[in-house]
Order: C-alpha cells, then structure tokens, then sequence
C-alpha cells in the first residue's frame, strides 16, 4: 500500500506504542506501522521532497505530534513515545475523534502552512522533531570527508582508540577502523562505513560492507545520515560478521549528548512560592 496520510495513521501509531509495551522508540513505532500496515520497502523509502525525511516519517511525525497535543502519548528528550494514563484507557480513536483531534491541531498550530482535511500539509513539529532535522540538513551538506571526520571524532569521544579514517579509494567502502575496549580489558577492531543519505539505506549496501569486511574484522558499524529499510535491519545480523547500524536518528542523539555541534540549553524557570512568605 501507498504511504498514508497523518490521520490514517493515528490508530495504528497507538496500537504499535501499545504492542510495544505501552513505549516505543520513533524507529520501533515506523517498523511495526510499516509491518502491521503492509507497506513496502519501496514506499517506506519514498523521500518527502528535498529534506532528509521519508514520506512515512514525515506523516508519522506529524501524526505523533497531533496525537500529543490530544494528551494520548508523550515523548522524553531521547525520542521514546510513550502511552499517557489517558492513552492507556483509550484503545483507539474513532474516525470523528480522529478528523477532530486534526482540526484542533490545525487550530492551534503557529507558524507553518494548514494541512488539509486528509491531514497532507506542512507540518510544524515540536522542537524535538525540529533540532533532528536542522541538524540532519546540516549533515548531508557536509563534503564526504568531513563527515568521515566527524564519525572519526564521535567514535573517538565515545570510547574508542586508535580511531583513523583511512580516505583511500578502492578500499571497497570500508571509510576507517579502530578499536573498542570492553571493561578495559577486552579489546576487538571494528571497521566502519559512513554514508550521507537521504531516505533508507537498502541491504545491498549492507551486502557489500560486509563483503569488505571478510577476513579483516568480526564487527563492522554503518552509520548514515538516514535510515535502514526493512531488509537492510535483517541483513545486518543474518550472517556474520554481524553488523550494527545507527541512523540518522541515533546519530543525531550521540552527537547531542557528546555535545558535537548540537548545544542543550536549559532555560531558568524561576515560580514564587507565596504560601512561604504568607507563614512567615
């Protein structure tokens, strides 16, 4: 099936938070939408225009954004969407407190352009959804080498040794190596691959990574601007040398937290507690 619209995808992002456990990353929630709906690979990885999401994630985002506002889920500062009390009790919405809880939405949206009934406007995401996507253009303009240097310097400021990105062509897509230590005991090298991409990365890349990988190393690390389709997730792990993979959105969360070139500012919230000075 064609990629859906926000509001058809309101009840099945509930349902996919709940078969979850009652929390869900946003990668969790796009796996068992697309699994539960049918859709394939080919339309999951339709991009939205020029911007580095898919189509899916766009109407996704927009549909967890309404579904917030509606007070059904919530969301932490790590991206993990979970079931509100008020989610808990509510299975599912009907089709006019969907078509409602639209309307309301677009009521009370600043900024941005309306969507249409169908729930297919722009949509204007809370910051959470925002600094991802700024921060995702900002990485598929960087020249290639670059962004192999900001892998090196991540991998580096996340416990890594020996980390050298080796620029050579005809190195059969292997961007650099290094080491990674277990306890401070146990050490084993890891070959890496970095890809700016816009949409989902197929599991021919995947293929091919870990036939350059033979006989050279027994882990291997994908990272990428975008995302994975289904069978590239399968591919990863269905032979070895096992391969693990980070997306746009975990590496959008790792360099928040190591602070590369994505700054956490918190704001002073300062509340008079008058009952104080009232028992003085």
């Amino acid at each position: 099936m064609a990629v859906p619209m926000a509001r058809k995808l309101a009840n099945p992002i509930l349902q996919a938070i709940r078969d979850a456990g009652d929390s869900a990353s946003i990668n969790e929630i796009a796996d068992r939408v697309i699994q539960n709906l049918g859709i394939s690979d080919t339309d999951a990885s339709e991009p939205q225009g020029d911007g580095s999401r898919t189509k899916l994630e766009y109407q996704l985002a927009w549909a967890r954004t309404v579904l917030n506002r509606y007070g059904l889920i919530t969301n932490s500062t790590r991206g993990v969407w979970v079931l509100t009390s008020e989610g808990q009790k509510k299975p599912s919405l009907a089709d006019h407190e969907v078509r409602q809880a639209f309307r309301d939405y677009r009521g009370t949206k600043r900024g941005g352009q309306s969507g249409t009934s169908d729930g297919g406007g722009d949509v204007n995401d809370d910051d959470s959804e925002a600094w991802r996507e700024r921060l995702s253009v900002a990485l598929r303009r960087m020249d290639p080498s670059a962004f192999e240097r900001l892998c090196q310097r991540m991998l580096r400021e996340s416990g890594f040794i020996e980390v050298e990105v080796t620029g050579r062509s005809g190195d059969g897509g292997i961007d650099g190596h290094g080491i990674i230590r277990m306890g401070g005991l146990i050490s084993f090298p890891v070959l890496f691959q970095c890809k700016r991409y816009q949409g989902n990365v197929p599991a021919g890349v995947v293929r091919g990574f870990r036939g350059t990988m033979a006989g050279r190393s027994d882990k291997g690390l994908l990272i990428t601007t975008g995302g994975f389709t289904r069978d590239a997730k399968a591919e990863a792990t269905r032979t070895a040398p096992p391969i693990d993979l980070v997306d746009g959105a975990l590496l959008a969360e790792k360099l928040k937290e190591l602070g590369l070139g994505v700054k956490t500012e918190m704001v002073e919230r300062v509340t008079v507690n008058t009952a104080f000075f009232e028992g003085i």
